[in-house]
């Protein structure tokens, strides 16, 4: 009888120890998502670059070559350029990176993620992306001037149907 209430006192103290545990680790440490005067600068797209060539036609020599089920008279390539994308604030650059298509050939879309906090106020925000290395620089751009409050999360994507830059 002492050892059986001696056993289930044990219990009910490591119990209590352990949703004393679970309590406090619920609430503390505090967890800030930005410092006192940030916002939040969110880049995220999954878009697929160009073609990094146009088709050709093929040669009746070339087509000779191939198995009969392979004779298409062009041939098209299947890899995709990377993407490139750079992000300026009040004409200082913040990010600058070079994505790389998906896929064993490169012929996915390439997919971007990024997070920079920012200081809250008046900014100008200018986002350029290249999806063709057969054009040099960019060859789509956007920019915004924007009022930025703290805790703010503004989001940077990548929608061709929407004209290509979309910063909201």
């Amino acid at each position: 009888m002492a050892n059986t209430v001696l056993r289930y006192g044990g219990q009910a103290i490591l119990y209590l120890l352990f949703a004393a545990f679970v309590g406090y680790f619920s609430t503390a440490p505090a967890y800030q998502h930005l410092a006192p005067g940030e916002a939040l600068l969110r880049l995220s797209f999954r878009h697929p670059g160009q073609l990094t060539t146009d088709c050709r036609p093929r040669s009746a020599e070339e087509l000779a070559k191939l198995p009969p089920q392979l004779r298409a008279q062009m041939e098209c390539p299947r890899e995709r350029s990377p993407v490139h994308v750079r992000v300026e604030l009040d004409g200082k650059v913040l990010y600058d990176e070079t994505f790389q298509p998906a896929g064993l050939r490169r012929d996915g879309a390439a997919s971007g993620y990024h997070r920079l906090p920012i200081p809250a106020g008046d900014h100008v925000l200018r986002v350029q992306f290249n999806d063709d290395i057969r054009v040099k620089g960019f060859n789509h751009e956007g920019e915004r001037q924007m009022k930025v409050v703290p805790g703010q999360v503004v989001l940077i994507d990548f929608i061709p149907d929407q004209g290509g830059v979309v910063i909201r």
